[in-house]
């Protein structure tokens, strides 16, 4: 179970990202105009990683797939 102290950390590290890449316009700069996708990885201080995915799409279904694929993911990992 990750501890507090790891999960404000991660919390930190993801804003800490969001704000960067948030203050620089260059950032968005060639972003295609339907659709767009960002992403991180960090660790915490047992080495343990993790990560997070932002995306954008004018296409609701292209976000809702993207969730069902996570999801499908999850549930595979839980039966291992």
């Amino acid at each position: 179970m990750i501890e507090s102290t790891d999960a404000v950390k991660v919390v930190e590290t993801i804003v800490n990202n969001l704000i960067s890449v948030a203050n620089n316009r260059q950032s968005f700069g060639r972003l295609p105009d339907i659709f767009w996708g960002y992403f991180a990885r960090g660790h915490d201080s047992k080495n343990r990683k993790f990560g997070f995915i932002i995306t954008y799409s004018e296409k609701e279904g292209d976000v809702d797939e993207l969730i069902k694929l996570y999801e499908q993911w999850v549930a595979k990992q839980k039966q291992s």
